[in-house]
This record gives structure tokens, sequence and C-alpha cells, in this order.
């Protein structure tokens, strides 16, 4: 038996998967990170931490399944998407924290470029809309913050990356400056329709040519893992952002197929081929994972909802509001009330995402009563998923002149049955989960798996895919749309909130 390493690096941990050549999953190991918040809005990670856990739970992972790294065939990554890593050439360290995706203190760098006329020619090259949640404004922030960045930069002495160009760095012990156009597509820098970097989006955001890693199709053998990590050289033959790693994982091949996906933040990513649908309802034009050189005819794009906070809002119930021990237990507390007595959660904590794009909004609760209870709150909080990502389906059907057939889903919470089949309700779409749910990994298996020929086409892939359970729509459409009525009202109250003016 020949195997596949997913290294699966997340926004709160880091896990390692081990798949089998039938794509089944062997062995995982699993391990959380520390968040770190300087500012109210700003979220760092240590990028030594990151690493460290990375290699930790892929050495776990085989000696779990007593698989010896000669018997990998291949390793592929998948990573949170535009979480920004600055680190000198020369020795590898970081220059400061990695600013996550998450993080927002360069809300006033991006209002200044709206004000400055950028954002058609921002959203014409790359797909995307001016937002903090993008790497460039976070990468100019780190240069023109931390002393003697800039100059170093220009002279060539830094490197910048995602979270997979960091890994494949260290993983090759300072060997390889790479990505892929998943994850170069996600920086505000990367023109998606030539598939290279771009010469005047760097001079708009000042960024370095210098500092980009290279950027080569999703299946491609990057580079090796050395020998001295897991005992034996190992190909790094994938790299996808975790949500087209997820797209792709859950053989959404076609146009018309989408996915979500219900992390830290919630991602709907609907496949539009060879062609890229511009939004006119808040949602951005993306790279998916890419078989060929991002130069090439055959390219292929999606088009992306991002909620932020999905399950950092239960996380956060968990955590601060010491409503449970473990995450696994608001399903049972949720469905001890019949529903959410009018209360209603905006998890608007680092501002909205898709549709709304409002750095500034922040959370709220709204609808409380003397016998609102901690299970009305757990309630609301997991609707708040639901309707977050009914909104951002919504827009997707407006873009895509279509409505979805059904939505294949993925992720920590998709196993919770009482959200999924919500979700369902809500959407008036069926929701079906797969049997295999770590469907992001598996993406980034099954794209290193296809870069060395142990898996002959994506179709191969494809027949794989095989259904858990089949959630059908099940209330009635006038009481999902009052509901998504009073929510949106909600929703109301909470934007802007942070505006100093």
């Amino acid at each position: 038996m020949r195997y596949v390493l997913a290294l699966d690096q997340g926004t709160t941990s880091s896990r390692a998967i081990l798949f089998n050549e039938e794509g089944a999953l062997v062995e995982s190991a699993q391990q959380e990170f520390r968040q770190v918040f300087p500012q109210p809005g700003w979220v760092e990670h240590d990028p030594n931490e990151i690493f460290s856990t990375q290699c930790a739970v892929a050495r776990e992972a085989l000696d779990k399944a007593g698989v010896h790294a000669r018997e990998v065939i291949a390793a592929g990554i998948t990573n949170q998407r535009e979480t920004v890593v600055l680190w000198d050439r020369q020795s590898g360290a970081p220059i400061a924290n990695a600013i996550v995706w998450q993080d927002r203190r360069t809300a006033r760098q991006c209002a200044e470029l709206r004000a400055a006329g950028a954002e058609e020619m921002i959203r014409a090259k790359t797909g995307l809309i001016i937002d903090p949640y993008f790497s460039g404004t976070k990468i100019a922030w780190l240069l023109d913050h931390v002393p003697g960045a800039r100059v170093k930069a220009e002279r060539g002495e830094l490197a910048f990356g995602t979270i997979d160009t960091w890994l494949v760095w260290q993983l090759s012990q300072s060997r390889t400056h790479v990505t892929d156009p998943s994850n170069a597509s996600r920086t505000m820098l990367f023109d998606i329709h030539k598939g290279d970097w771009d010469p005047e989006l760097l001079e708009l955001l000042r960024v370095p040519r210098a500092i980009l890693p290279e950027v080569y199709p999703s299946a491609h053998v990057f580079g090796m893992i050395a020998p001295s990590i897991l005992g034996e050289a190992v190909p790094i033959a994938g790299i996808a952002g975790d949500q087209q790693a997820a797209l792709f994982g859950q053989g959404c091949h076609r146009p018309g197929m989408a996915k979500n996906t219900y992390g830290t933040g919630c991602f709907m990513l609907l496949n539009t081929g060879e062609r890229v649908v511009t939004s006119d309802n808040g949602l951005v034009s993306t790279a998916a994972a890419q078989l060929g050189h991002a130069r090439d005819a055959d390219k292929e794009y999606a088009l992306e909802g991002s909620v932020f906070m999905a399950g950092a809002v239960v996380q956060w119930l968990r955590d601060e509001m010491r409503f449970f021990g473990s995450s696994a237990e608001i399903e049972a507390l949720a469905a001890t009330v019949p529903d959410n007595s009018g209360v209603y959660l905006v998890p608007a904590f680092t501002g909205l995402g898709a549709p709304h794009w409002d750095p500034l909004a922040r959370g709220a609760i709204v609808g409380l009563t003397r016998g609102t209870s901690r299970a009305h709150l757990a309630r609301a909080a997991l609707e708040a998923i639901a309707y977050q990502s009914a909104d951002v389906l919504e827009a997707m059907q407006k873009d895509a002149g279509e409505k979805l057939q059904e939505l294949r889903v993925d992720g920590g919470a998709a196993v919770n049955d009482l959200l999924m089949q919500f979700q369902a309700d809500v959407l008036g779409v069926p929701v079906v989960r797969p049997k295999v749910l770590e469907t992001t990994a598996l993406g980034a298996a099954y794209l290193a798996g296809l870069a060395v020929g142990l898996w002959p086409s994506r179709e191969a892939l494809a027949a794989q895919w095989q259904a858990d359970r089949r959630f059908e729509p099940q209330m009635n459409p006038a009481h999902a749309a009052d509901l998504l009525g009073q929510w949106r009202e909600a929703v109301k109250r909470s934007l802007r909130w942070a505006d100093p003016s």
C-alpha cells in the first residue's frame, strides 16, 4: 500500500492526515496553537509555532499508523489563506508574527485605496474587492512598520509567503520559495487572467517583486521535505489554499457544483469552469486549484463567498463565555429549545465578509428577553452560521444566474446534524455530507497523488466520492423567509459599529 500525507495548516490548529491510495483516511493528528490578539481587530500567529506543530503532527500521524516515510509517495499542503509571513532569506527567521486573514488593521489603507479609485482596476485583474482580508495591504503594513524591513525587501533580503510558502521553505530547509495559483490569487497582487504577479498592482501596494515566490500548478512537484524532518525525503507534490482544496476534494469539478466548508470561518465556492464570473452581489472571483500552469489556457475559476466567523463563534462560546467544555456539546445544548425564541447573534467580531464586506461591523446579540437562556444563545450561534451561508448562496445564485441543485458540505461543524438540517431549511436546497469529511486535506492529497501518478485523472478521484447523509429542506419556505428577514434586520444593527466618525 502506498500513502499520501496531507499537511492541513488551519487557522487554529495544524493537522496531518494520512490517506491510502483508495482515498481512505488511515490516521490523523492535530495540535492547536496560540492565537495572538495584540489590539482589538488584530490577529497574529507565531510562524515558528506553526512550523513546529505541523512537523510534530506529521510525525505523530505516521507513528500512529505504523507507516514509515519511505512508504509515503508524496505530501500535499493545504493552508489557511491570505495570512502573511515575511522572513529573512539568510536566517529563515520571521521578521514579525504572521498577520492572520482575520486581521483588520489595514482597514484605513483599504479605504484610501478605494478613495483613490483603485477598486475597479484591482477587481478587474484579481477578481477581489479591496479589503483587509487579503494579503496585499498586510504585506505593505509589515514593510512599513518593522524597522528596516522595506530597505531589506528592496534589496531582495526578505521573502514573503502565505502559509503554504512558509511551510515549503522550512520543510525544504530554505531551498524552495514557491506557491500555487489558488493561494497567489488571494494576495490582491496576482492577475488571475494572465496567471502571474502584476507589476501595476505591486507598484500600487508598494510590494517589491523580489520578495514574491514563484507560482506553479497546484499539482506539481514543488520540492522535497528534508530527510531530517520525517526520516526520509518526501516530495511535496500538491499545494492549494484550504477552500480550493476542499472544492477539489469534494469532487466539484464541473461548472455549477458548489461546496461549503464549516471551519473557523465559512467558505462557499461555486465552480465556474474556465469563466471568471464578476460578482454584482458582494462575492469574489478566485483561481481554483490548477492542474495546468497558471499561464496555460486551461485555467479553472470559482466564485466565492467568505464568512469570517463560523466555528469561531462556537469557540468563543466555549472559551470566553464558558458555555460548555467541548465544542461538540453545543448541538445537545441548542437542541434543548425548539427555536431561537427571537434571539439573533451576529458574529461580526472581526467585521463582516461576503456579501457585506464591512470591516467596521461588530458583533451583536438582539432579541434578548428575561427568558433568554444559554440554550437560546447556543442555538442563535449555530443558526448564525447557517444564516450567513444563506446570504452568500443567495448572492451566488444571482451572480451565476442559476439555482443550485445541492450543496456539498465539509469541515468540523458539518458533523452537527442540527446545523446541517437548519442549513438545508433556510437555503431551500439539499445539503449533502460526504463519508470523508476531511475534504480539505483530501483535496491536497489528491493533487499530490495526481502529480506523482498515483491516480490517473480527476474523474477517477470524483468516482471515489460518496455521500454519508443528505439533508432535505423540511421547513415551510415562508417561515424560512421570515427567519432570514429577522436575521437581516439584526445584521443592519451591527454594520459600521466601529466607525470612528
